[in-house]
């Protein structure tokens, strides 16, 4: 009997298709972790989170997670605003995104918000810091000119600059720094700080006090260990103190918090709490730490994202926040950064998505986005202008729009001098680094560097690709009184 007929159908019948245990969600271009050549990545969704992996010729695979939250994720797409183009670019497209950064030709989107490092010294020695702050350089005072004037010239009317470093406000010349922005017409300007001088120094904070920057103030917890863990020491009774003094000095200040697992992402709820009972404080930012210059181990597959902070704090406030109050920013990638906004009276606190239906004016994909009447333009610009990248919290311009979007019809019963001070917001901002890289997010960002030969390169290029190392060496081997290098003009 010829049996190899039914061993061969046994084992056809045996050989069953296997569906993969993931969804290819699209194709996109990233680098290799370990030397930076630009390769492809594959956005993958599974167990509804998010998934970036990829392989690099010589280093082989990597995966990492991007987001807790698939459905959240991959709903955002609504909210992609179409780019403004800057007035000028600095530099040409030759080896493509991410290697031509400067803004080129090939950046959709203008810089909201740039940010100016004047140094690389810094009064701490935080086991975080993605600047990797050390010895290296000091920004001249007619470099930072010249720097805001070229930002000037490509936006026309910027609308913020940020001071950071290193720790800025021990740069000699910062409060010269940040007039200087005020005298180019610069809407808001900002300082990123660690807090440490305005705790100790009055005279520093009198003089810091007649210029009214927005104090963007690192404050990442309220147990002592968080900041033994993040910062190397127990910082918290000074970041108390140079909160009760900023406030007493009338500068408006924004909590920034870095957030890691295992950490504090257990604190998020307070954090947003305790933020909304300081009179002083207009709002709370949290970052997902960025695994680039300085950080503690970490699992690429156990990274914070977006949903691990919404999700926090909707989980530890007892009910004040729903997943719904978390809106993306339409005018950078929408999955990079998600915003709410808050009326703040007495005991009453009422986020802005209760007050008015968001997705009808900031959904760009189907028509809901088109205003449907004369009133409806005016809304949908307040709202871009709150859920953007330059919104400041605390500003007589946030509270305008914030106004507005609530329509004529509903009266918040304040001035906008005053109405300022009961609108609190919230935003979590998610910078990638070299696991989660992607290029279709830089080609959108609208958080740039300035750097002194006239480049804007976007933030997380700036992190993660080689750039901070380029630009760090070449000026710390310059004289001290080197100024800015002859200004590229577009196309060159």
């Amino acid at each position: 009997m010829d049996t190899s007929k039914t061993v061969g159908a046994a084992t056809k019948t045996a050989r069953v298709k296997q569906d993969a245990d993931f969804i290819f969600h699209e194709l996109t271009r990233s680098i290799c972790p370990e030397c930076k050549t630009v390769i492809d990545a594959q956005i993958i969704l599974r167990n509804n989170k998010v998934y970036m992996r990829k392989r690099c010729p010589e280093h082989g695979w990597f995966e990492a997670i991007i987001s807790s939250d698939a459905e959240m994720y991959v709903n955002s797409v609504k909210f992609n605003k179409p780019g403004t183009i800057p007035l000028e670019f600095s530099t040409e497209v030759k080896d493509g995104c991410p290697l031509d950064c400067g803004l080129c030709p090939e950046h959709k989107q203008h810089i909201c918000l740039a940010l100016i490092e004047v140094n690389t010294a810094c009064n701490l020695n935080c086991p975080v810091c993605f600047a990797n702050a050390g010895i290296g350089f000091s920004l001249t005072m007619d470099q930072v000119e010249r720097m805001l004037d070229r930002f000037v010239e490509i936006e026309g009317d910027p609308e913020v600059v940020q001071f950071s470093g290193g720790e800025p406000t021990i740069h000699p010349q910062i409060l010269d720094m940040i007039q200087a922005a005020k005298d180019r017409g610069i809407s808001q300007v900002m300082i990123n700080t660690n807090g440490v001088r305005i705790a100790r120094d009055d005279k520093f904070l009198e003089e810091l006090a007649k210029l009214k920057p927005v104090i963007y103030f690192q404050f990442d917890g309220l147990r002592p260990e968080t900041y033994l863990t993040i910062r190397g020491e127990d910082l918290l009774d000074l970041k108390l103190r140079a909160l009760d003094r900023l406030h007493q000095a009338g500068l408006d200040t924004v909590l920034v918090a870095a957030i890691e697992r295992g950490v504090n992402v257990d604190e998020v709820g307070a954090l947003v709490e305790f933020g909304l009972q300081q009179p002083g404080v207009c709002g709370t930012v949290f970052q997902p730490v960025t695994h680039v210059g300085r950080h503690i181990p970490f699992d690429p597959l156990e990274r914070v994202t977006i949903p691990d902070v919404i999700h926090g704090i909707v989980e530890q406030t007892n009910g004040r926040f729903v997943l719904e109050d978390f809106v993306p920013v339409p005018c950078c990638f929408p999955t990079c950064q998600v915003n709410s906004y808050v009326f703040v009276d007495g005991e009453t606190v009422v986020p802005l998505p209760r007050m008015l239906d968001i997705d009808q004016y900031l959904d760009y994909i189907t028509n809901r986005a088109i205003p449907k009447a004369p009133n409806d333009a005016d809304v949908r610009a307040a709202l871009e202008g709150l859920w953007s990248a330059s919104a400041v919290a605390g500003t007589e311009k946030t509270a305008g729009q914030f106004q507005c979007a609530c329509g004529p019809g509903m009266d918040l019963g304040y001035e906008l001098s005053h109405l300022k001070n009961h609108i609190f917001q919230i935003a979590i901002k998610d910078f990638m680094d070299p696991y989660t890289f992607n290029v279709k997010q830089v080609m959108k960002c609208c958080v740039g560097i300035l750097v002194p030969d006239g480049r804007v390169i976007p933030f997380c290029a700036y992190n993660s690709v080689g750039y901070r190392e380029e630009i760090r060496e070449k000026l710390t081997m310059q004289p001290k009184t080197a100024s800015l290098a002859s200004r590229p003009t577009q196309g060159s």
